[in-house]
C-alpha cells in the first residue's frame, strides 16, 4: 500500500482518471473545458503532422511515422479525447487536405472560387 493511498491523496486523482476514461470510451459526454482541451490537442497534434510532411496518420506508414515525429502530442490527443472522436479527426483531416487540394486544381483550371469554412478555426470577421 503507498504512502498517498494511506491518506487518501490519490482520490481526486483517481477520479479524474476515472472521468478521463469515461470521456475516451464515450461513457460520459466531454464538459466544455474537457472538449477545448481535446481540441487543443488535435490542434497541436496536427501541426506537428504538418510539420512532418504526414497527411494520413490512420494508414499504416503514416501511423509509423506519426508516432515516430509526434509521439507525444499523439499521446496527448489520445489522452484528451474520445476515442472515436480521434478517429474521427484523423479521418477528417485526410479529407480536408483532399478537398483543398482538389480545390486548387479547379482554380487552376479556371474554376470560380466560393467562399466556404473548410476547417475548425473560427471565422474572423
Amino acid at each position: 500500500m503507498g504512502l498517498f493511498s494511506i491518506f487518501g491523496s490519490t482520490s481526486s486523482n483517481s477520479e479524474e482518471t476515472k472521468r478521463a476514461s469515461e470521456i475516451r470510451t464515450g461513457a460520459v459526454a466531454p464538459s466544455r473545458a474537457e472538449r477545448q482541451r481535446c481540441w487543443a490537442a488535435r490542434d497541436a497534434y496536427f501541426a506537428c503532422l504538418d510539420k512532418a510532411g504526414i497527411v494520413d496518420a490512420l494508414k499504416e506508414d503514416g501511423a509509423a511515422a506519426a508516432a515516430k515525429a509526434c509521439g507525444q502530442e499523439s499521446a496527448e490527443f489520445d489522452k484528451d479525447c474520445a476515442a472515436q472522436w480521434v478517429t474521427y479527426f484523423k479521418k477528417w483531416r485526410v479529407q480536408d487536405i483532399q478537398k483543398k487540394a482538389r480545390l486548387r486544381e479547379l482554380e487552376a483550371q479556371g474554376a470560380n472560387r466560393m467562399d466556404v469554412q473548410t476547417d475548425f478555426a473560427p471565422r474572423r470577421s
